[in-house]
């Protein structure tokens, strides 16, 4: 029996057996709430990260890594708003907020932020510019098939990206969109 193939929002990474994503706070096709918005830049959110919770990692799982991707910001290569890596593969469930201080407070132990794309070693929210339209938020849980990607804290999300597009064995996914007028 083969597992279902995870939607591939970037449109680049190779196809991965799908798991299941899930939130309190947020859920696939709607709105972010302003508890997921950026808090600065006029736009006034509360800038945390949402609770997550997965299940159906496939064997042979050792680690979690969560990013937020904004594939639609005006930069010409996208916005990354989290980038959370070496989650330690017994921990199946993030609370709201989990992701927003840069000291790590409420991340499980080992797990660290890489810089975003604000600069900050933490969860950023959404805001896009006023009147560019509503932009997508690309929440995703990859299973990896190693404990640590072999990054630190000053690592780019493109090269985190690299390291996920080689050791991904499953990914969850929500997409969420948000956007001002």
């Amino acid at each position: 029996m083969s597992r279902p193939v995870a939607p591939n929002p970037y449109d680049i990474l190779p196809p991965v057996a799908a798991m299941s994503l899930k939130s309190h706070d947020i859920a696939d096709g709607t709105t972010l709430p302003m508890q997921q918005a950026f808090d600065g830049m006029g736009v006034g959110g509360a800038n945390l990260s949402p609770h997550l919770q997965w299940s159906g990692h496939p064997a042979g799982t050792q680690g979690f890594s969560i990013t937020c991707f904004d594939p639609d910001a005006p930069t010409g290569s996208g916005f990354w708003h989290w980038v959370l890596v070496d989650v330690p593969a017994s921990v199946t469930e993030l609370a709201t907020g989990a992701g927003s201080g840069p000291d790590g407070t409420g991340l499980p132990g080992g797990a660290f932020h890489v810089r975003n794309d604000y600069g900050q070693h933490s969860y950023g929210g959404a805001a896009p510019p006023p009147g560019d339209g509503p932009h997508r938020y690309i929440f995703a849980v990859h299973a990896v098939d190693v404990p640590t990607l072999g990054v630190d804290g000053d690592a780019s999300p493109a090269y985190v990206g690299f390291n996920l597009r080689f050791h991904t064995l499953a990914r969850g996914v929500i997409i969420a969109r948000f956007g001002r007028e």
